[in-house]
């Protein structure tokens, strides 16, 4: 194992470039999901608080006895036990966890970029879309439960919520053209089912 860039020319600089963009664009999907889990779990801990609290209680009192953040899986598994949620809902979201540590960890993770072949990167990249899918289809559950919580009168835009899965594929790896159907790594063809109303 040695230095991360040398000397020598790459092999596939184009695809490189490519799968990086893809790489980098994933994990601000990422970044986003894990915070919007953090901010509603916050949001439900405040309430509780508040309703658990000393009439004479000041606000920075509240925020004072707010518990500490959590890492996405415990965040992610107190979330969905105040929530009404299915099975397939958890399953979900467990999914987009397990995706979201891939993209974190993994997703640009290409072994020594100048002996990087077309067929290695394109099968990462297959793996990478098959986790942003997973990815995306968690970040459409929490979104939904995001918006009720901000506008609770509203209904929710089924349009962005039916076209959200194939706006994220699109965006991710939209540059591939059709490199990535080629190799078996198809673009998701179904959006996630409309989340339960929080309660």
């Amino acid at each position: 194992m040695t230095w991360s860039l040398g000397y020598l020319p790459l092999r596939e600089p184009d695809l490189l470039d490519a799968l990086f963009l893809a790489a980098g664009r994933s994990l601000h999907i990422s970044n986003a999901f894990e915070g919007k889990c953090r901010w509603m779990l916050r949001c439900i801990n405040l309430v509780e608080v508040h309703q658990n609290a000393d009439p004479v209680a000041t606000f920075e009192d509240l925020i004072a006895a707010l518990p500490a953040d959590k890492m996405l899986g415990p965040a992610l598994h107190q979330l969905t036990g105040h929530m009404s949620c299915s099975t397939e809902t958890v399953d979900v979201l467990r999914r987009a966890r397990k995706a979201r540590n891939f993209i974190a960890h993994e997703g640009a993770d290409v072994g020594d970029i100048s002996a990087a072949r077309a067929k290695h990167l394109l099968e990462h990249a297959g793996r990478l879309r098959s986790a942003v899918t997973d990815l995306a289809a968690g970040d459409n559950i929490i979104s939904q439960w995001g918006f009720h919580f901000e506008e609770p009168n509203c209904s929710l835009p089924r349009d962005l919520i039916d076209a959200y899965p194939a706006m994220v594929d699109k965006w991710v790896f939209g540059h591939f053209g059709n490199l990535l159907d080629e190799v078996g790594a198809p673009a998701p063809t179904e959006a996630a089912k409309p989340a339960q109303k929080p309660s």
